[in-house]
C-alpha cells in the first residue's frame, strides 16, 4: 500500500479539485463548464445572503466572470449553444452534466413515489394530480408550480405543518421531477420551471439506460477525479450514496486499477487515490469559499484534510452562534486560514464582513492583507462599491 503524508493529500485534493491553476484572462462559457468537468456539481441552495450558492464555486477557482453563462448552460438550450448542465439530486439538489443525468437513473427509480414519505402522502391523497400536471406541462411548456396550479384552477388549503408551506401542487411537481419526469427547463429569479424531461435533456442521453450497480461504479469514478483522493465515506458522499452500493463498488474498482489505496498519515481511514491525480509541489493563490463548495460541503472531510472544524450556523440562534450567519472560509496557499462572516447588502451597495477570524498561528498581517484583496475581488465581482469590516474575530482589526 503506497504511503503518503497528510500535506501531499491535501495538495491532491485541491488540485483535483481546480485549485492552484492559472485563471483565465478572460472567463468565457468554456471556463465555467471546465470547472464543472472537474467538480461534476455544484450544489444548489436558496440562501442568498451574499450569492447564490451555484454561483461561488466558480468563481472561487476562476476569479470574476459573467454570472449569466453559468445560468445560459444551465437553463437555456439553442442550437447555437446546447444545454450543458441539468438540475438533479445529486449531493442534495445540483446542477450536473447534462450527460451524468443516466447515471442517476436508479435514484429515479426509487424516488418514483417521492423523496420521502410526505411527499408520498400528497401523492396518495390527490391520486390524479401527477397525470393532470403533466398534462398542463405538455401542453403549456415550462411552467412555475404556481402557474400549473392556476392552469389547474386550484385553490385548496396550503398542507398544514410544512415549514416552506407548498402547496400540493408544488410537492406533486417536486415528486415528478424527483421521479425523472419533469426537469428544469429554467428558473425565473430562483423559482422552478417545470418541462417535460424530454424537451429538457437530449434524446441521446435520455435513452442511455445503464443499471444501478454501473452507474454506481461510474459515480465513484467521478467523485474520485473530483475529490483525487478520499476514504470511502468520502467517496460515497458526494453524490450520496450509501455504503450498500459504494463498498462492493470501491472493491471492483480496486481490483480494476481504478482506484490505488493509500495510508496517509494522520488519516483515520484507509484512502483511495485516483491513479490520474496530480501531485503538485504547491499550491498557490487566495479563495473565499462558500458553505456548499464541493471542496468543503462533506464537514469530516474537511476536518480531516485541513484539520478546520466547520459548521454552518444559519439555523442556529444569533446568541449561540460562533462565527456568523453565513460564513465564508478562506483559502490561502493550499490552507485554510481563516473564515469571514459575509453578507451582500444590495440596496446600499455594500459587502459586509462582520466577523473575522484566523486559524490558530494565521492572525498576521499577511493574512489580512490576502484577505482584504479577496474581499475587494468578491465586491466587484458582485458590483458592490464597498466593503465594510466589523470588529467581531482576531483578524478584524488588521483589516
Amino acid at each position: 500500500m503506497q504511503r503518503m503524508n497528510a500535506a501531499t493529500a491535501r495538495r491532491i485534493a485541491l488540485a483535483a479539485q481546480g485549485f492552484g491553476k492559472r485563471r483565465p484572462a478572460n472567463p468565457n462559457r468554456r471556463a465555467v463548464l471546465d470547472v464543472v468537468a472537474r467538480t461534476r456539481l455544484l450544489q444548489l441552495d436558496s440562501v442568498s445572503a451574499v450569492v447564490r450558492a451555484h454561483y461561488a464555486p466558480v468563481f472561487s477557482r476562476i476569479g470574476p466572470y459573467d454570472r449569466a453563462l453559468l445560468e445560459q448552460a444551465a437553463w437555456s438550450d439553442s442550437p447555437r449553444a446546447r444545454r450543458g448542465l441539468v438540475e438533479y439530486w445529486a449531493h442534495e439538489a445540483a446542477l450536473i452534466p447534462v450527460a451524468d443525468w443516466p447515471l442517476l437513473r436508479w435514484r429515479m427509480a426509487e424516488y418514483r413515489h417521492g423523496r420521502w414519505s410526505g411527499m408520498r402522502k400528497v401523492v396518495e391523497r390527490n391520486p390524479t394530480l401527477g397525470k393532470d400536471i403533466l398534462d398542463v406541462v405538455t401542453e403549456v411548456g415550462a411552467s412555475s408550480a404556481g402557474e400549473i396550479e392556476r392552469h389547474l384552477e386550484l385553490d385548496k388549503p396550503r398542507p398544514k405543518g410544512t415549514w416552506w408551506n407548498l402547496s400540493d401542487t408544488k410537492m406533486v411537481c417536486e415528486q415528478l421531477f424527483a421521479a425523472g419526469e419533469l426537469s428544469i427547463a429554467r428558473r425565473a429569479g430562483f423559482t422552478r420551471q417545470y418541462d417535460l424531461t424530454e424537451r429538457v435533456v437530449p434524446a441521446d442521453v435520455l435513452d442511455r439506460e445503464i443499471g444501478e450497480d454501473d452507474a454506481v461504479r461510474e459515480l465513484l469514478r467521478r467523485s474520485s477525479r473530483a475529490l483525487g483522493i478520499g476514504t470511502e465515506t468520502d467517496l460515497r458522499d458526494y453524490y450520496r450514496l450509501n455504503r450498500r452500493q459504494s463498498a462492493p463498488a470501491i472493491a471492483d474498482l480496486v481490483d480494476a486499477g481504478e482506484l490505488l489505496p493509500v495510508e496517509v498519515t494522520g488519516w483515520d481511514a484507509p484512502a483511495y487515490l485516483h491513479p490520474e491525480a496530480s501531485t503538485p509541489r504547491r499550491i498557490t493563490g487566495a479563495a473565499l469559499l462558500c458553505p456548499f463548495d464541493p471542496l468543503i460541503f462533506f464537514r469530516p472531510r474537511t476536518q480531516r484534510i485541513f484539520d478546520f472544524h466547520y459548521r454552518i450556523e444559519i439555523y442556529t440562534p444569533e446568541p449561540k452562534r460562533v462565527h456568523g450567519y453565513y460564513v465564508f472560509p478562506f483559502l490561502l496557499d493550499g490552507v485554510l486560514v481563516g473564515r469571514v462572516d459575509l453578507r451582500a447588502e444590495r440596496g446600499s451597495g455594500r459587502l459586509l464582513a462582520p466577523g473575522a477570524f484566523a486559524e490558530p498561528g494565521y492572525a498576521t498581517a499577511e493574512t489580512a492583507h490576502a484577505l482584504r484583496g479577496a474581499l475587494r475581488e468578491m465586491a466587484d465581482w458582485l458590483e458592490l462599491d464597498e466593503v465594510v469590516v466589523g470588529e467581531r474575530g482576531d483578524l478584524a482589526p488588521l483589516l
